[in-house]
């Protein structure tokens, strides 16, 4: 250790990067200990989710399950309750409300930090980290260096991957009519509200980027295409206790297999169903169970899920808010907004706006759809093997950070939440918490579960420092 004293760097200040900073300030694990936050904008504590500030963008989990503290589940409610005395266990706030509770949680705990515990907060772009000295060095895209004894990436979502299509065809991608990025502040600034739009992807980002279209006064039609067609489902109404059927993950892990998890899934909402039960429940009852029966598949099984069972999964399990959900069928209901199973063929860009050439599920023929803009709003790119951020591709190069095989996020130790280099090895400075644990948990996307992968990394964290240095770093020695 450093004489004067540990750093633990955390790079990304959304909720994983934001939640670790608090733990480690409330209970330290070394002192004296400085805790860095870095995040390319200056928003902390926001991300991509909570940095909106469209009220219609709401939570897909209601408030009483969405604290960030360890034993303090309801800790997010009392403060929406704090802004909104009508607000319950089952509501559905705004993401930029739940922004203001992770904001608040952050500033609480800077400044009641115990002695020797020192915060900072800034605001760089890392490029790459280089190990050194027992710990790692960040290279800032400004020139600036970093030295740190353990280095946690909190990273999150990626823009989108452009659709794919041929060759010729990609020069659309640098067209001011294609938006590849919805998340951008000034992303939606040049489409004009009276003329139609294509939205490419059909899930919950393409419902936050319809309503933020209304939002912003847009009347014009607006299409949304995915392969399959399918459309975020809503949530119920939370008038009872959900009845989960606790045996259902035993019977599916009898035979690991894509089909019979189908088979199985199936079977318990028929049974549920025949006695008013709900399919929510079904799917609820896999919440805590999902990394077991996802680790017990092979490979070739999780190749299988992925290509025939993923989509279905996604909009039985990523739910929206009910009154996002009446919002949308109202959409649909009244031809405001268009659903298109099929994809993406190609462009014709004119000086009016751009032809659309797609092909629709089952058909054969390629048909055109004028509109005055493109929206990629297929979802984040989770893939690291594709990604184009200069840390992720330099943490490959250098071969501290591997890929997984499925391309769904890094290799992690699961014991410790360390990145596994190239020659297989922990490493014992360098560490990830966020969705790229989808690779090890599949699910590892919403709050409830990343909440609890942060506690155990904290946990890690002060089990590790409490170590002679010495044992800690016979890895580089």
């Amino acid at each position: 250790m450093n004489p004067a004293g540990t750093t633990i760097a955390i790079i990304g200040a959304g909720f994983c990067g934001t939640a670790l900073a608090v733990q480690l300030l409330r209970r330290p694990p070394v002192l004296p200990l400085k805790v860095v936050l870095i995040n390319r904008s200056g928003l902390m504590a926001r991300g991509v989710a909570y940095g909106t500030r469209v009220e219609n963008h709401v939570l897909n989990v209601p408030a009483a399950r969405m604290g960030v503290l360890p034993g303090e589940d309801e800790g997010f409610l009392q403060f929406a309750q704090r802004h909104d005395p009508r607000m319950t266990g089952g509501s559905f706030a705004s993401r930029r409300l739940y922004g203001d509770y992770l904001e608040t949680l952050l500033a609480e705990a800077a400044i009641n930090a115990p002695a020797g515990c020192h915060f900072r907060a800034m605001v760089g772009d890392v490029e790459r980290i280089r190990p050194e000295a027992g710990g790692g060095e960040l290279w800032l895209s400004n020139g600036d260096r970093l030295q740190a004894d353990q280095v946690v990436l909190a990273l999150g979502h990626y823009a989108p991957s452009d659709p794919p299509v041929p060759e010729p065809q990609r020069g659309f991608y640098c067209s001011p009519r294609y938006v590849r990025d919805p998340w951008r502040p000034d992303a939606l600034w040049g489409v004009k509200p009276g003329q139609p739009v294509l939205l490419v992807g059909s899930g919950l980002t393409m419902l936050d980027i319809v309503l933020d279209l209304r939002a912003r006064g847009h009347q014009a039609p607006i299409h949304a295409l995915s392969r399959r067609g399918l459309m975020p489902l809503a949530h119920r109404e939370l008038e009872a206790a959900p009845v989960y059927d606790a045996a259902l993950p035993q019977r599916m892990l009898a035979q690991p297999g894509a089909r019979h998890y189908l088979r199985s899934l199936r079977a318990a909402v028929a049974a549920a169903e025949a006695q008013d039960g709900d399919w929510r429940d079904v799917i609820g009852a896999l919440r805590g169970p999902t990394p077991e029966l996802w680790r017990a598949l092979p490979v070739a099984e999780r190749l299988r899920f992925m290509r025939h069972l993923r989509p279905y999964w996604e909009v039985h399990r990523h739910r929206c808010a009910p009154e996002l959900g009446r919002r949308l069928e109202a959409e649909r209901a009244s031809g405001g907004l268009q659903l298109i199973a099929g994809r993406v063929c190609g462009y014709d860009e004119r000086p009016d706006g751009v032809g659309v050439l797609l092909r629709r599920r089952g058909a054969s023929d390629v048909e055109r759809l004028d509109v005055a803009a493109v929206i990629n709003c297929s979802g984040p790119e989770a893939d690291t093997r594709r990604s184009r951020e200069p840390l992720l591709a330099s943490l490959r190069s250098d071969g501290l950070a591997v890929p997984d095989e499925l391309g769904l996020g890094l290799s992690i130790d699961p014991q410790n939440y360390a990145l596994v280099d190239a020659r297989g090895i922990s490493s014992p400075w360098l560490r990830y918490v966020g969705p790229f644990l989808r690779a090890r948990d599949w699910e590892a996307t919403a709050v409830p579960e990343l909440r609890q992968h942060v506690t155990r990394l904290a946990e890690s964290l002060r089990s590790d420092l409490a170590r002679p240095v010495e044992e800690r770093l016979r890895y580089i020695l």
